[in-house]
């Protein structure tokens, strides 16, 4: 009697088994190895809840390796993966619409937001069984997550609020004044004397000078005006 591998439903002919079929018991496996290392499944998704189910000695959608996320769901699907001793990785491209959210037993569950892709694997522990997120983990400490999409990063304000540069509470606000005098001019790099002034060529470039005012003009004004 035929028996089949815990993980992908393989079927494992025993001696003298599959008489006149074995070819065919053969091709099938060969199908469902090709799913399980670089298969691509669309599964479609409706209402709350879908099984994903591995069969034994039979083509399932629980045997792609990449699961694209489809369809028109209710609000948030959970998709249970099924039996709960079998152990899987998956990596999910959610474009349901809605987040979906992985479980196969009691244990932790694993939530992919629509638009997001993660990978993720169950640990088959049965009716504890849970799903782990590996993408959340993949950066080593210190390196940069993104709690959201990258799609954020087209909005100039979203992306200043996220990285903690709020024009107005965490920078100036810009000012266009400013910027214009910035760009019209060559300004100096280092600072100037004791008693200089900034001083303009007239060709857009300031530095420190003498303001124009001899010594003698300076003492007369002085006298003048006090």
């Amino acid at each position: 009697m035929a028996t089949y591998t815990t993980n992908g439903g393989i079927t494992k002919i025993a001696t003298g088994d599959e008489s006149g079929t074995w070819g065919n018991t053969t091709n099938l496996n060969f199908d469902i190895l090709d799913r399980l290392t670089n298969g691509v499944g669309s599964i479609t998704l409706s209402g709350t809840t879908h099984t994903l189910t591995t069969s034994d000695g039979a083509l399932s959608d629980g045997q792609y390796r990449v699961l694209v996320l489809s369809g028109s769901p209710s609000g948030t699907n959970t998709i249970t993966v099924a039996p709960n001793d079998s152990q899987k990785f998956y990596v999910v491209k959610n474009n349901s619409g809605q987040s979906a959210v992985f479980s196969q037993g009691s244990g932790a569950n694993v939530t992919v937001a629509n638009g997001n892709t993660a990978f993720i694997y169950c640990d088959g522990a049965g009716s504890g069984a849970a799903v782990v997120d590996l993408t959340a983990t993949i950066p080593a400490t210190g390196s940069l997550l993104a709690a959201n999409n990258l799609s954020d990063v087209a909005n100039a304000g979203t992306s200043r609020t996220n990285l903690g540069v709020a024009v107005g509470s965490d920078v100036l606000a810009y000012d266009a004044n400013l910027q214009a005098f910035v760009t019209a001019l060559t300004l100096p790099t280092s600072d100037g004397t004791s008693g200089q002034a900034l001083v303009t060529n007239g060709s857009g470039t300031i530095s420190f000078g003498s303001a124009g005012i001899s010594t003698g003009k300076a003492i007369a004004m002085a006298i003048v005006f006090g």
